[in-house]
């Protein structure tokens, strides 16, 4: 019978055996990061509120946002991206000529909650910066899917969508295709049908795969697939989106994703730094396989 206070909704505690998996989940993806070269590092969980804002487009509502005692506006971080972005803008130095990381924290996000999503969560990322060829795109995607597999989930696939696939359709278009799978494709207008019917993987996705088959000995549709209706919801996503599948069905929920951004992080360096990313969804595989 509870006696004490509760915890806001969105919020909660994790009981001693679900903290023992989710620190050996981390442990062992965090070991599979490090042998692809990726280097620990930690930023704050409360930034200036404007470093945040107008990075997440209409997904930016969901931002946790404050005064200080000094009226300074802060907020709690979103993700672990930006903060990223503004981290590289102040250490330059470190790209030389890339800079490989990965960060383990709670982001914080002001959303409805459900199964799979809370208020409070953890990110477990891995970014490369500085590189913008394909190579650099393929071994994200690959030490993404080693670190999967290292944690027992051998079903699991990778989707892999080009943004610039989408380049001649409308915002609303891209929301109502990246959707399909949750409202149904009968219910998309037809024209997007034919759409998704006829694209194609882009040269640049060609070329990551065969790096992915011939470098790292990955298989399309057993490791990762095409899937022309992925565009993730991130406006900062310039080319290569990818989302991890539990189960490798396209209609799966996510427990993981991340793309290529080029353009964010120059908006604080004030010059362009390529950059690519994946997130693993700590929280969502734990709730997922209960």
């Amino acid at each position: 019978m509870q006696k004490g206070p509760v915890t806001p909704k969105g919020f909660m505690d994790i009981m001693p055996d679900e903290a023992k998996r989710r620190r050996d989940y981390i442990n062992k993806i965090a070991t599979v990061l490090e042998k692809y070269g990726y280097s620990p590092l930690e930023t704050p969980v409360v930034e200036f509120a404007d470093t945040l804002l107008g990075k997440y487009g209409e997904d930016e509502k969901l931002i946790y946002t404050f005064e200080d005692r000094g009226g300074r506006k802060l907020a709690l971080r979103y993700d672990l991206t930006v903060p990223l972005a503004r981290f590289i803008s102040n250490n330059l130095s470190l790209l030389c000529p890339i800079f490989a990381r990965y960060q383990i924290g709670e982001v914080f996000r002001g959303e409805k909650p459900q199964k799979g999503r809370s208020r409070q969560f953890t990110q477990f990322d891995c970014d490369i910066l500085g590189g913008s060829d394909e190579n650099i795109d393929a071994k994200v995607i690959a030490s993404a899917i080693d670190g999967i597999r290292a944690i027992g989930f051998d079903k699991a696939k990778l989707a892999i969508n080009d943004r610039v696939n989408f380049n001649k359709l409308s915002i609303e278009d891209i929301r109502l295709i990246d959707k399909m799978y949750k409202i149904g494709k009968e219910n998309l207008p037809k024209d997007l049908i034919e759409f998704v019917e006829n694209t194609r993987p882009t040269e640049r996705l060609l070329k990551i795969f065969k790096i992915l088959e011939t470098n790292y000995k990955l298989k399309e549709s057993k490791d990762f697939f095409f899937d022309p209706t992925l565009a993730r919801g991130l406006d900062y996503y310039t080319s290569t989106v990818f989302e991890m599948k539990l189960n490798g069905k396209p209609e799966d929920l996510s427990i993981g994703g991340g793309g290529r951004y080029d353009n964010l992080i120059g908006i604080f360096a004030g010059q362009q730094i390529p950059a690519v990313g994946f997130s693993f969804g700590i929280d969502r595989i734990i709730d997922l396989t209960k």
